[in-house]
């Protein structure tokens, strides 16, 4: 049993977190949000999981070294300096960033990592993500991971192969570009589909995500995982053994 502390504990992931932490049999230690001390909470918790904004960020990695306590983050929209900050601190305690604590999702890009390194270059890539309408990034955080997973399997760089926000007369499609397409409305949680398209045949790898208790489960296991583990920078596949 863990004291688990939750940052961004009033947004939509909040609730859930707190009754899933409650659920598997941890204590909710408390939450903090917009102007609350993060270092208050990390004080009294055995660990942190943070599903804030990127803007918090350093203060919320600076609050988990103080305390000495792990961090699970799955806050989404993080750009270059945001990993740069979370390297700084995973030498000093365990820190698991994620785009998608979903074990489903996990898997997904797992076999997207596959596909891409066996198919080849040769069959084209498209992501195509859906989530509800009060998201504010584009592309979601899975479609980044997912992305990565796929350039990781060509053994390439996503930001300099991938391809977004077509419109108009673009040209072909770039030889060998990871595609991304967003789509935004209702209340959807999460829908996220790898299409791989070559000559004449086609597969597409996906992933529905009913409810968002599916995250705060994942990002439980990921914490129950993390508590053990020595300073480092960690990943769900390495949660799921992959």
């Amino acid at each position: 049993m863990a004291n688990i502390g939750v940052i961004g504990s009033k947004g939509a992931m909040g609730e859930v977190l707190r009754r899933v932490i409650e659920e598997s049999g941890h204590d909710f230690s408390g939450g903090a949000d917009k102007g609350d001390d993060v270092g208050k909470l990390a004080d009294v918790s055995d660990l942190l999981v943070d599903f804030s904004a990127p803007a918090a960020l350093q203060s919320n990695l600076h609050a988990a070294v103080g305390a000495g306590i792990p961090i699970v983050i799955g806050t989404t929209g993080l750009e270059r300096k945001h990993h740069d900050a979370i390297d700084q601190a995973a030498h000093a305690i365990p820190v698991l960033q994620t785009g998608n604590t979903s074990l489903g999702v996990t898997l997904l890009a797992h076999l997207v990592r596959e596909a891409a390194q066996r198919l080849g270059k040769g069959w084209d890539i498209e992501i195509l993500e859906m989530h509800h309408r009060r998201k504010v990034d584009a592309p979601s955080g899975t479609a980044l991971l997912l992305g990565d997973a796929a350039a990781g399997g060509r053994g390439i760089d996503l930001a300099t192969n991938s391809e977004s926000g077509r419109d108009g007369a673009t040209g072909p499609r770039g030889e060998g570009a990871i595609g991304f397409a967003a789509l935004r409305g209702g209340t959807v949680a999460g829908e996220h589909s790898v299409i791989l398209a070559g000559e004449e045949e086609r597969i597409t790898l996906s992933h529905s995500a009913e409810n968002r208790a599916i995250f705060a489960r994942g990002a439980i296991r990921a914490a129950e995982w993390l508590r053990t583990r020595e300073a480092g920078r960690y990943s769900m596949d390495q949660v799921l053994g992959i």
